[in-house]
């Protein structure tokens, strides 16, 4: 039932959506600058070359983050909550699909490790799913209108809601393993660099995919942290200005995470490979990265 009133006594409420409303916006503005600026490399490097199935989940993922922000910016964050929930669940399961194509890429097409990763990754995707679901039964959202200001509260089952939050730990233990297997291969290939006196034949590219990882794994590592954090009293029940910069921050960084540096996963390689081909076109010497698997030859531009 819609909330019609002027009591003063929901304004604090009233300024609590305000600034939350705001942050949102300046995340998701953020989000559709960055693929304005980068549109000419993602029509140069992704659009005009041979569709694949990195292609595909680039276009998803960065199109999923673009209407996603532009319904943000245009209906003051009156979404359903369940295009809210289902969001992040499904455009982390598309960067882990990304994620899988790059270590198996770094691995040197391991048969064993892909179906492990593939395996792997499934299990983190029904478990997060399972978790949402159980944690958002008998949600409901409503618009209240108050001292004028129009705005949508949701109520959840306070049984059920920590289960949505509990999601993100089988995430976080999939991007642990990517991580740690990430490292691994680093430090094999500086041991490579020392025992080898002409250095290893993995090089820069695999530079790039060390360090958008990092990147990546950083971004997702604050955006859990500030989840977890979430879970506080002194957050989930205040409706205080600090309360509110403290859930915008948290929108803000997860739409970074997932709808500018997920995208970045794919857009730097591919960038570095451009550059890989234009030096050996201009006969520059510059190494690259490639992978022989099962006869099958994976190079750094199909990442």
């Amino acid at each position: 039932m819609t909330i019609v009133s002027d009591d003063p006594a929901w304004w604090p409420l009233i300024s609590f959506s305000r600034l939350c409303n705001y942050l949102v916006a300046a995340g998701s503005t953020a989000v559709v600058y960055d693929w304005a600026s980068t549109f000419g490399q993602e029509f140069e490097l992704i659009l005009s070359r041979r569709w694949s199935f990195m292609t595909v989940l680039y276009i998803c993922v960065r199109y999923i983050g673009i209407l996603f922000s532009i319904m943000n910016i245009l209906s003051n964050l009156l979404v359903s909550i369940t295009d809210v929930a289902w969001t992040p669940i499904t455009v982390n399961a598309m960067l882990g699909a990304i994620m899988i194509a790059r270590i198996y890429a770094m691995y040197q097409g391991s048969k064993k490790l892909l179906i492990f990763l593939v395996v792997v990754l499934l299990a983190s995707t029904i478990i997060s799913g399972v978790l949402i679901v159980n944690g958002n039964l008998g949600a409901s959202g409503q618009e209240d209108v108050l001292s004028g200001y129009h705005t949508c509260t949701a109520k959840f089952d306070p049984r059920m809601i920590y289960l949505a939050y509990e999601s993100v730990i089988s995430t976080a233990v999939w991007e642990i393993l990517a991580l740690f297997l990430t490292v691994w291969i680093v430090i094999k290939y500086f041991r490579e660099l020392r025992q080898s006196p002409t250095g290893s034949t993995i090089g820069d590219c695999l530079t790039i995919l060390i360090e958008s990882h990092a990147f990546y794994f950083l971004a997702f590592a604050i955006v859990a942290c500030f989840l977890l954090g979430s879970l506080s009293p002194n957050i989930m029940n205040s409706s205080s200005m600090g309360g509110a910069t403290y859930i915008g921050i948290l929108s803000i960084a997860q739409m970074l995470q997932m709808f500018v540096l997920g995208p970045r996963l794919i857009l730097s390689v591919r960038e570095h490979h451009a550059k890989v081909v234009a030096r050996a076109d201009e006969g520059i010497a510059m190494t690259s990265i490639t992978f022989q698997a099962s006869g099958d030859t994976l190079s750094c531009g199909d990442v």
